[in-house]
């Protein structure tokens, strides 16, 4: 057993601990409070720093590491995905080395558990030989409709020959609605019911997307038919985002929309009644040309917030604290609390890992980090969003007893 001592405990899903400690036995929380009790235990104080859970990176896109800095910001989302389907077009992105290179950032930086998004699944042997826990989802493209069954059959053969572990866990993602047709959204919704867990969509990104599900025409219309991957057979819903995922039986407490800029207030509470989760990822937004995400209408909306950092194609780092700090550029009024349980209990509820990780509670892992706090006499929530850089974090290691 371990008592950990540190001048501000934050639970997440409790008030924060002034002076606590948290006790862990065998990689899980025993206790948080604000006294240990009576052992023999070891004992780390950690002094003026505040222990909490490691942060969620809920969207993300491993496979894309080794585009860093290969992609320039563009105007619009339309401009970015062309640039981008020319470079990939041009080279492989599949580099082992860029994705583990990467899985070490995303742990230097205080998050432990990833919901990596990909259209391989070349990740997952890089995550099972890292200390991360992730949700990966083999995203699917499929449109037009004749590709549905080819497309997701194809997907759901790749997660039964890699399997999945209690630590990263596989399942399958629809890439957006200009990219997936409905039949494909249909099996996509079938098979994801049957290998259980969440699933995932790009939702209500772009503006571009709003125009093609509204009129059937625009950039993204364009795009496919210049790829050969426009359906002439296919008909516009003329209805927004949500709805449209609606009409095709994807909403529910399973489903991780990523982005969501786009969404009028009556689809974000849409969201919120079905019990999804919106992924916010604010300097991606910034990076592909979409708008900055309208944070305080997603927090008055009520619906399960999350956080991510998208791909390094997209975001200078995969630094989550720094994607708080954003959050908190955008919105001065949201109290910081909300923005913290964002970044851990509400991802990890979303990626299927919920009471294990995300906060510090009586049987959830043990997988905690501590920060520096200057002055003990700060708010300690706000100064966790302001910016954190992966020199101040602490990762608590229960396995050696060790802070390291």
């Amino acid at each position: 057993m371990i008592h950990y001592h540190a001048d501000w405990i934050l639970p997440i899903t409790a008030p924060p601990i002034r002076r606590g400690v948290v006790t862990v036995q065998a990689g899980r929380v025993v206790a948080a409070g604000s006294s240990p009790t009576a052992d023999s235990a070891t004992t780390h104080d950690l002094g003026r720093a505040v222990i909490l859970p490691s942060l969620v990176n809920a969207h993300t896109h491993l496979e894309l590491s080794a585009l860093a800095g290969r992609v320039a910001p563009a105007p619009s989302m339309p401009e970015w995905v062309r640039s981008l389907i020319e470079i990939r077009g041009r080279s492989s992105d599949q580099d082992p080395a860029a994705i583990r290179a990467a899985i070490g950032a995303v742990r230097s930086s205080g998050t432990g558990l990833v919901g990596d998004i990909g259209n391989t699944l070349a990740a997952v042997p890089e995550l099972r030989s890292s200390p991360l826990r992730a949700r990966v989802f083999r995203e699917v493209v499929g449109f037009p409709d004749v590709l549905a069954d080819q497309v997701v059959t194809a997907a759901v053969e790749e997660i039964a020959a890699v399997g999945g572990t209690d630590a990263v866990r596989v399942g399958l993602a629809a890439h957006a609605p200009y990219s997936v047709g409905r039949e494909a959204f249909r099996a996509l919704g079938r098979a994801s019911q049957a290998l259980g867990g969440p699933r995932a969509v790009h939702l209500g990104e772009s503006s571009e997307e709003v125009e093609f599900l509204s009129t059937g025409r625009g950039p993204w219309r364009d795009l496919l038919e210049r790829i050969g991957r426009w359906d002439p057979a296919w008909e516009a819903p003329g209805a927004g985002p949500v709805a449209h995922l609606d009409q095709l039986g994807w909403l529910g407490d399973d489903l991780v929309v990523a982005h969501g800029v786009q969404l009028r207030d009556d689809e974000l509470s849409r969201l919120a009644s079905a019990g999804a989760t919106l992924v916010t990822c604010p300097r991606s937004n910034r990076w592909t040309g979409v708008g900055d995400p309208p944070v305080d209408r997603f927090v008055r909306s009520g619906v399960r917030l999350a956080v991510g950092t998208d791909s390094l194609a997209s975001a200078p780092d995969l630094n989550l604290f720094a994607e708080l700090a954003r959050l908190r550029e955008l919105s001065s009024d949201v109290p910081a609390c909300t923005l913290l349980t964002a970044a851990t209990a509400h991802g990890a509820r979303a990626l299927g890992f919920g009471g294990e990780l995300g906060e510090i509670a009586p049987g959830a892992l043990a997988s905690l980090i501590a920060v520096p706090v200057p002055d003990e006499s700060l708010d300690v929530e706000e100064y966790l969003v302001r910016g954190v850089g992966p020199d101040q974090v602490t990762w608590l290691d229960p396995d050696d007893g060790a802070a390291g």
